[in-house]
């Protein structure tokens, strides 16, 4: 987990993708970038610091190695970004939704509830995650991609997902998604009459012992 500011890898990605960072803050989105806001910068080789219980990166090698319930594929082609090209004449609404584990005792929520997006253009969405109580909390999320079958061409890019994040007293923070649709969405048959995908983060207290779900429909 890495702290810092926000506000500059943002300015970097402004410059970078300038046609959707307009387009996003257009719609209202909102990141105040805190004095301890966490931020991800999207490069090979970056290291993260913390400890992942065993159950984590089994259930992740699982996941995204079949793209078990919606869960995005792994060999995801980043150099793919600086090459694709958006498919003009198809819009896909990416929803964002927010859940808690039971014993979970952090606010979280997505900053958007939705944006539109077309195959081939990188995207950038926010989370907002604060810890209510007097004492720190360490989190860790899973999340998944509905319709499942749309999960083989959801790329994320950088996210916060698998990794543990810890939280101090009253502490707030903005996580953010880079992701894409891939291209090849548009000429799958399969994906012809969707027009709507789902984004779904459920964040649960890192603790020993802790075992990720899987996903309700696969149980």
């Amino acid at each position: 987990m890495l702290f810092g500011g926000l506000r500059a890898w943002r300015n970097a990605c402004r410059r970078t993708f300038p046609a959707y960072s307009a387009r996003f803050l257009s719609t209202g989105g909102s990141h105040k970038a805190g004095s301890s806001t966490v931020y991800y910068v999207a490069a090979a080789g970056v290291l993260t610091l913390g400890l992942s219980y065993a159950a984590v990166p089994l259930y992740r090698m699982f996941c995204q190695a079949y793209s078990y319930g919606g869960t995005t594929a792994s060999g995801h082609d980043k150099e793919k970004v600086g090459t694709m090209s958006p498919v003009e004449n198809r819009v896909i609404k990416i929803k964002f939704n927010a859940d808690l584990g039971a014993s979970m005792r952090w606010n979280f929520k997505p900053q958007q509830l939705e944006i539109l997006v077309k195959p081939g253009e990188t995207a950038l969405a926010f989370y907002k995650a604060r810890n209510p109580s007097d004492h720190p909390v360490i989190g860790i999320s899973t999340y998944n991609v509905v319709p499942f079958e749309a999960g083989q061409y959801f790329n994320k890019i950088q996210c916060f997902c698998f990794e543990e994040q810890m939280l101090n007293p009253h502490e707030e923070v903005d996580m953010p998604v880079f992701f894409y649709i891939d291209p090849e969405f548009a000429a799958d048959p399969k994906m012809e009459y969707i027009d709507t995908i789902t984004l779904s983060y459920t964040f649960f207290e890192a603790r020993e012992g802790l075992k990720l779900p899987l996903p309700n429909h696969q149980r």
